[in-house]
């Protein structure tokens, strides 16, 4: 059989407003004052949100972590103001109810040996919920341990919905 002839590719499988994890984008900025207000003004007149942001600040650049509510066209945007970028996946996690809720989902990814690279909070509650977004060292394993110990993910569509 050749290639492609029966192959029955399932397209199903392939990354869409399903797929569990969120897009981050890093934009590396010159470190000069009124360029994170350049990029966030980009958004203006779109649907895109921005849902969660983080900033790291270096001597001459700073890196902007941007989690959007639409993604597609906010990568669009980026990409028409000619910004260098990188595109990641995360996690997103509802936090539980408790008075620890962030420490139930570090000793679920600790005891499953995954390492948590970058944590930062939602800006919006997509369930009514604080959330966080992660970038763990194996985002597979990290959503089969999380969901099997029954946390809620949320998705790209959760951050879509307008909240």
């Amino acid at each position: 059989m050749s290639i492609g002839e029966g192959s029955g590719t399932d397209f199903a499988t392939m990354r869409g407003r399903d797929y569990p994890t969120i897009r981050q984008f890093t934009v590396f900025l010159e470190n000069r004052v009124g360029q994170l207000l350049e990029v966030i003004r980009r958004f203006e007149g779109s649907r895109v949100r921005i849902v969660a942001l983080s900033i790291n600040d270096a001597t001459e650049c700073a890196f902007v972590r941007f989690l959007l509510s639409h993604p597609e066209q906010g990568r669009e945007i980026l990409e028409r103001a000619g910004l260098a970028m990188i595109e990641s996946d995360l996690i997103g996690v509802e936090l539980p109810p408790g008075e620890q809720p962030l420490l139930q989902v570090c000793t679920a990814l600790l005891q499953a040996e995954i390492n948590i690279v970058q944590a930062y909070p939602l800006i919006i509650r997509p369930h009514d919920a604080p959330a966080v977004a992660l970038m763990v060292d194996n985002i597979d394993y990290a959503l089969q341990t999380l969901s099997a110990k029954k946390f809620t993910m949320i998705t790209e569509a959760d951050l879509s919905e307008g909240r």
